[in-house]
């Protein structure tokens, strides 16, 4: 099976300071809807694993964070795209969850789900958090320069074997060519 294990905000929609806290403040970043699509059509199944502490800090409730996800499938179904499952943690920063990124309980949530190991697995993010969460359980990092992923590239924390993208569109083209 290929899987590839995608970052939220920053990866596939514009990020936000104050959180995306509605369906209307969710916008796509320009060729990410076209590129999980892309993706779907040369056999990867989509995971996205984000941590929505917005959730948890009181900003937003998990009705509006289902209505935001159903925006975004929706979005992605217009373009012929899919995503196989949507795993968030909803846990504020000061939380001790083993599911906030960058620990890496929604990864394993995601091997014990698809029953894979994960490694060798793209995980794609604009984090550094993204990154580490998923080198953890064997994945192999990807950053893009989107979202945080200009500032991200300069942390020297950044798990060696990094490839960096300026944007999915381009991780995509790269994974399908």
């Amino acid at each position: 099976m290929k899987l590839i294990i995608l970052d939220r905000d920053g990866v596939i929609n514009v990020d936000s300071e104050q959180f995306i806290k509605s369906p209307e403040e969710w916008k796509p970043i320009p060729g990410s809807l076209e590129a999980i699509a892309r993706l779907n059509q040369w056999g990867w199944r989509v995971v996205v694993a984000s941590n929505q502490s917005g959730v948890g800090r009181g900003l937003f409730g998990m009705d509006t964070l289902n209505a935001i996800n159903d925006k975004m499938v929706r979005s992605l179904a217009q373009v012929g795209g899919r995503l196989d499952a949507i795993f968030f943690c909803t846990h504020a920063a000061d939380s001790t969850c083993e599911c906030r990124k960058p620990k890496s309980g929604l990864f394993q949530q995601i091997a014990d789900r698809f029953n894979v190991d994960l490694n060798g697995v793209p995980c794609v993010g604009d984090s550094l958090r993204d990154l580490q969460a998923g080198v953890r359980l064997g994945c192999a990092p990807y950053l893009v320069l989107t979202g945080k992923g200009m500032l991200t590239r300069e942390n020297p924390e950044l798990p060696p074997a990094t490839q960096i993208f300026p944007d999915l569109d381009a991780l995509a083209t790269a994974l399908t060519a």
